[in-house]
């Protein structure tokens, strides 16, 4: 009896938002999209994330301000002393000066080799790629999050079961034991229910301790305070009825589709492999020469420390205005194959993202037709599953009232006890496992996000 439970549990586990309502043992009750909206908010990977995507969108900023000329200003106080020029007269003379000059510089590209757009271009990429990743980053929480909802629902249901055969097996030993005092039972049937209530109360332990492993793996992952607790509840669709829903017509080609246009994994993926195009390209582009306008303006103030007459500052500034325009040409001729060599290394880097983004979608491609497959076994293997049990309960109603007649033995009622208890073990596992490959299903079908948290 205990193996199914094990197995079952193998099985299951391999494959500030507003909170809940407040039970009466004050312990916070959460629902499914409340643990998601809550490990999204307080998952430290998303604050990282979104650390890494405000950074490129001042990377964006910069490259965008790239096509603009730079300027730059400066300014010098200067003091000769001995033998130096005469800013007048320009002849050397061996009287101290004193002096100061004022300049505007700027500069303008105007071709090279369309490195800065291409910069500009990555820089847009990589703003896409951020997003896309943190809503990856958003998507991966949730999905992990549901899975230990599901695992702790599980788990949760076996506590129950556990409680409930617990309950039947304590209610039939004392009821055995007083027909034992009556002679009506024998000792060795009234031993064998004894056996078995122990058994029973031994699996519950068991089950209540899993559960609360369950528990603490989901607190761990919506980064939920250690000294609280909180409770959660039955997702909906949990009811026979309404769980086994018709799955959509729709064939994996046609998810897959929608997948590449909404999945953030394969988008940010996509952007990953225009990022290294353009990283390639912008390495090629320096491979051309660099055509920059250049512009100036210069001024400025001297007089001689000995005493002598000289012009006014105001005057000066005046005179001796400056300025110069011209074109410059940086050719890059040799050196010793460095950029060369980068350009090719940025190649082979864009060739192996192709390589991965198509290994990517080849992947999510398997991963929605594994989802599609498992959406059909398990809608049939859940009314398999339902049908076992009602004819499983049936079955034990019908040994009950033959071993209050004589007609079955203990070990044969505990027997049947155990096979209603694996049926219904095995029905829980179903149902919750559908559910969780039905909303795993809608999530490649872009019926499922998280761009709310």
């Amino acid at each position: 009896m205990l193996k199914i439970f094990l197995l079952c549990g193998w099985l299951f586990s391999t494959d500030s938002v507003p909170l809940g309502e407040t039970t009466a043992g004050n312990s916070q009750v959460l629902t499914l999209d409340e643990c998601i909206g809550y490990a999204i908010k307080h998952n430290p990977l998303r604050t990282k994330q979104e650390a890494q995507s405000r950074m490129y969108n001042i990377s964006r900023q910069e490259a965008v301000a790239g096509f603009l000329p730079s300027l730059s200003a400066s300014f010098s106080v200067s003091s000769n002393f001995g033998r130096g020029v005469d800013p007048e007269t320009n002849t050397y003379i061996s009287t101290s000066t004193f002096g100061n000059s004022y300049s505007i510089y700027s500069q303008l590209t105007l071709f090279d080799g369309l490195s800065t757009f291409y910069n500009a271009s990555l820089a847009k990429i990589n703003q896409l790629f951020g997003r896309q990743q943190l809503q990856n980053v958003k998507d991966q929480i949730a999905l992990e999050t549901m899975e230990l909802y599901f695992n702790a629902l599980y788990y949760k249901g076996t506590v129950a079961f556990a409680e409930q055969q617990l309950q039947e097996s304590s209610d039939n030993l004392k009821s055995f034991q007083r027909m034992e005092e009556l002679g009506m039972k024998a000792a060795p049937d009234v031993a064998e229910i004894r056996a078995k209530e122990a058994e029973d109360r031994y699996l519950l332990t068991q089950q209540r301790n899993l559960l609360k492993l369950e528990m603490i793996k989901l607190k761990e992952k919506m980064n939920f305070p250690i000294e609280d607790d909180f409770e959660i509840e039955q997702v909906n669709g949990n009811s026979p009825a309404g769980m086994v829903s018709a799955v959509s017509l729709d064939n994996t080609a046609t998810i897959f589709n929608n997948a590449q246009t909404s999945l953030p994994k394969l988008l940010a993926s996509g952007q990953t492999l225009k990022a290294t195009e353009a990283e390639y390209k912008i390495i090629r582009g320096r491979l051309f020469p660099t055509i920059t306008l250049e512009a100036g303006f210069s001024t400025g103030f001297s007089r001689l420390m000995d005493g002598t007459p000289y012009m006014s500052f105001k005057e000066q500034l005046k005179n001796r205005q400056g300025s110069y325009i011209g074109v410059g040409i940086s050719i890059p001729l040799f050196d010793r194959l460095s950029r060369p060599s980068e350009a090719r290394r940025a190649k082979q880097r864009f060739v192996i993202a192709r390589s991965e983004h198509e290994a990517a979608m080849r992947q999510v491609y398997s991963e929605i037709e594994q989802a599609v497959a498992d959406v059909e076994g398990l809608k049939d293997e859940t009314v398999s599953a339902m049908e076992k049990t009602v004819a499983m309960a049936e079955a034990h109603r019908v040994n009950v009232r033959k071993y209050e007649e004589g007609l079955i033995n203990a070990i044969e009622l505990t027997t049947s006890a155990n096979r209603l208890l694996n049926a219904r073990v095995s029905e829980l596992h179903a149902q919750l496992k559908y559910q969780l490959k039905y909303r795993l299903l809608n999530y490649y079908k872009g019926e499922t996000t998280w761009t709310e948290f």
